[in-house]
């Protein structure tokens, strides 16, 4: 039995060879109030198309995982109330339920692996929480990374997260982190971190490469591409550091912790900020997304010459 569906669009692609770019759906379900949702979902998947590549958003959908949702469907999406947030914990669960549920970035990978798609296009990975060494809080979607071969394009981590130590996890887990154009490693809403990115790249035919050659050598897990968030958009390192420090107090304040530590994050610097976080938010993943459909290009020009 195959344990998905493929919409008829990314289907057709797949048989024209065109290049497909996985996307994720909680920031449909779980990123912002319809009708914004709804609005920004379809920008993204235009600007895919718009780059000669065909989007697939992933979620599972009455108990079936599907593989590109047609509009009909996103739009069900963008106003469906109580949508469960899947991981690689709970999405067969989800699915043997019959659920509904929005794919995060390693539930996203596991459907794209099945499916034979090899590039990702995301707002930020989630990773190791501030406090860490006392909550043990570390995001599913650093073990997917070491295991899972789809190359990520993401802003980096999530500017909420404790960076370095995110970085220690994915080195030891020997995952390429890749920053795009830049030396320094990007920061979500920012364009630096205040470090020095492990590797760096300049362009989408040399991650390409990277990516077909990690495959020859048989190296399991992808890579996470580390993509700045376009200059005119970012809300500097500077300004969102005290923003981010009162989100974090108020989160430990009101007890909140789980899976719930990030959508509160979000929520309450979306609030400290008047609204510019998720207006960054949106261009970063929509950076990304033109960013995958190069790569996803280049990988399928050199699947062709081989």
């Amino acid at each position: 039995m195959t344990p998905y569906t493929l919409s008829p669009a990314v289907a057709a692609a797949q048989q024209n060879a065109t290049p497909i770019v996985a996307l994720e759906s909680t920031i449909i379900t779980h990123g912002m109030p319809y009708p914004q949702n709804l609005e920004v979902a379809r920008q993204i998947e235009a600007d895919v198309r718009a780059g000669g590549g065909e989007p697939a958003t992933m979620a599972v959908i009455g108990g079936t995982l599907h593989i590109g949702l047609t509009d009909a469907q996103l739009e069900a999406l963008s106003r469906a109330r109580n949508v469960a947030k899947l991981s690689r914990a709970d999405m067969a669960a989800c699915m043997a339920s019959g659920g509904t549920g929005a794919t995060t970035v390693a539930a996203t990978m596991i459907a794209a692996r099945l499916a034979g798609i090899a590039v990702f296009a995301t707002g930020g990975i989630g990773g190791v929480h501030r406090g860490a060494e006392a909550s043990f809080d570390i995001s599913a979607d650093l073990m997917e990374l070491a295991q899972t071969r789809v190359t990520v394009v993401a802003a980096g981590a999530k500017a909420i997260l404790d960076i370095p130590k995110t970085l220690e996890v994915l080195e030891t887990q020997g995952v390429p982190v890749i920053a795009y154009g830049q030396d320094d490693m990007p920061a979500f809403w920012s364009r630096s971190a205040g470090m020095k990115a492990p590797l760096r790249m300049d362009s989408a035919a040399a991650i390409a490469a990277a990516h077909a050659a990690r495959a020859a050598l048989n190296i399991p897990g992808g890579q996470l591409v580390a993509n700045p968030i376009p200059a005119g958009d970012e809300i500097d390192r500077a300004t969102l550091a005290p923003i981010i420090a009162r989100a974090t107090q108020d989160a430990t304040t009101h007890g909140i912790s789980g899976k719930g530590v990030t959508p509160y994050l979000l929520q309450r610097i979306f609030e400290l900020t008047e609204g510019r976080s998720l207006t960054a938010n949106i261009a970063l993943v929509r950076n990304n997304a033109r960013l995958a459909t190069e790569i996803a290009a280049h990988l399928g020009k050199l699947a062709s010459d081989a």
